[in-house]
């Protein structure tokens, strides 16, 4: 009886354990699936931010085949990849099926040296399968490999429709962030399905579009009304071609501008959130757009005539300059976004042909650089609360410098406020172009409360990094600008008859 007991003891264990299936697989796509981004393309941008003309390069290096060209941006990029976006839930989920005891490997067309350092940031992996130089590890390839090293089969999570035969091979399916068609095509491979959601990229576009940015292009509208053509219905549809023109182009600089960005701004502590930054956006999708709106852009830009075109091409290599090197330079970053607002001033004037005003031009540039030394101060201000040393991401400023931007952010404030009381009373008053041109005299002390309201809030640490977005939103603000609209309409139009005599009893 004892014998028998002792050898049920010793077998049950081994019948259990032989009976135990043992999981296949599970095999992660890299690009677009666990990192919210495209590795192939942060390789180009990192390669054109560092040397453009590297451009030239790579167009040498395509017709030798897709492996070869990945493999020379991934000697040459030298991404950190442990900045770069992940898929926190498809990652989470990785490491609960390694501790249930599932073999996980990474399979993707990136090429090995940049699969190595995604190896190195997630150790979760136990095996890297990747294009090597020679061969382009997509699709059909993929799923050759695939099959061949695990006959018996394995799970694989993906996102792209190139993935639908590595899908096809797979025991089941595991669809990130795919697009609904992709979606529907794994679906009909009639496997298992299991779907992690996309975030919306039409959402995702629109803010990294930036269209609240358009409210600055509304400065287009300004000379037409100052040089007293309001009542004439050709002028404003000249200026609103120009008021198109612009913001489609400052859209696409906008796109430009995080893109070259991409690696400063995901080490900031805000600015890591922006659409392309966090991978909500493909890269594929935010060059797509900025292409369109260049083109449209210049477009409209040339149909609103000559001129209009010559100013949003000089509006547009100034961002250009302003993106690649300027903004860089500590005090003549600030000056220079001021001066692309005299720009869009300039872009009106030429769209409605009347008169330059010097005055003019010069009280926005001062007034739009007191609210780039705002957004400057306030990063600052960041930098020293954090503790943070050295000159800042992207920038060319250090903490220290801030009491010097706060300085010069309200001298030229307070400086716009002095050159639009000299517009006033050099120019506004001398041409009979308004019909009521005391009404502008609300000016000065509406623009001392926005900008002190401004400098105000800077100094609390409660203006968002951008200020142009807390006006839009600040109700105090808001109400300045209808004060100051109703006062632009009484001296563009005058006071409908009757109506000041009534008010004054007369």
């Amino acid at each position: 009886m004892a014998t028998a007991h002792a050898r049920r003891a010793e077998t049950a264990p081994i019948l259990i354990e032989d009976a135990a299936p043992r999981p296949v697989p599970l095999v992660i796509d890299l690009d677009g699936t666990l990192l919210r981004t495209d590795l192939l393309l942060e390789g180009i941008i990192a390669l054109l931010r560092r040397n453009p003309l590297t451009l030239l390069l790579m167009l040498l290096w395509l017709p030798r085949g897709r492996a070869f060209f990945k493999r020379r941006i991934a000697e040459g990029a030298g991404l950190d990849l442990a900045s770069l976006p992940v898929n926190a839930a498809l990652l989470a989920h990785i490491e609960a099926r390694k501790a249930a005891g599932q073999e996980i490997v990474l399979a993707t067309a990136a090429d090995e040296l940049m699969a190595l350092g995604a190896l190195r940031r997630f150790p979760v992996f136990d095996r890297v399968v990747a294009s090597d130089g020679v061969r382009n590890l997509k699709g059909e390839a993929k799923a050759a490999q695939l099959r061949a090293l695990y006959p018996q089969g394995f799970d694989y999570a993906g996102d792209a429709r190139a993935d639908l035969p590595v899908w096809a091979a797979a025991q089941r399916v595991i669809v990130v962030g795919a697009s609904g068609s992709v979606l529907r095509a794994a679906r009909g491979l009639g496997k298992p399905v299991e779907e992690f959601p996309a975030v919306s990229q039409s959402r995702a576009l629109l803010k990294a579009l930036r269209l609240h940015q358009w409210a600055k292009n509304a400065l287009v509208f300004l000379p037409l009304v100052l040089g007293g053509r309001a009542g004439e219905s050709q002028a404003w549809g000249s200026a609103a071609l120009a008021f198109l023109a612009l913001g489609l182009v400052a859209s696409a600089s906008y796109l430009l501008n995080d893109l070259l960005d991409l690696s400063h701004d995901r080490a900031h502590w805000s600015k890591r959130e922006r659409p392309l930054a966090s991978g909500r956006l493909p890269i594929a999708t935010g060059l797509a757009a900025l292409v369109l709106g260049l083109v449209g852009g210049l477009a409209v830009a040339a149909w609103a005539g000559a001129a209009v075109l010559t100013g949003v091409l000089a509006y547009l290599a100034l961002t250009l300059a302003y993106s690649a090197w300027l903004k860089r330079v500590p005090m003549l970053d600030a000056l220079t976004l001021g001066s692309l607002f005299s720009l869009r001033i300039a872009v009106g004037v030429a769209a409605v042909a009347v008169a330059w005003s010097p005055w003019l031009l010069t009280f926005s540039m001062f007034l739009f650089t007191s609210l780039s030394f705002a957004k400057r101060h306030t990063e600052l201000r960041g930098a020293v609360r954090r503790g943070q040393a050295g000159t800042i991401a992207g920038r060319g400023y250090e903490p220290a410098d801030e009491p010097v931007v706060l300085a010069f952010g309200i001298a030229s404030g307070l400086a716009s406020v002095v050159i639009f009381i000299l517009y006033l009373a050099n120019e506004a008053f001398r041409h009979a172009m308004l019909a009521a041109p005391p009404a502008l005299w609300i000016f000065p002390p509406i623009l001392v409360l926005f900008i002190g309201r401004v400098w105000l809030l800077a100094g609390r640490d409660a203006l968002h990094d951008d200020p142009v977005a807390f006006a839009v939103k600040d109700r105090p603000s808001l109400m300045l600008a209808g004060v100051a609209g109703l006062a632009f309409a009484v001296a563009a139009f005058g006071l409908p008859p009757g109506l000041l005599p009534k008010t004054f009893g007369l």
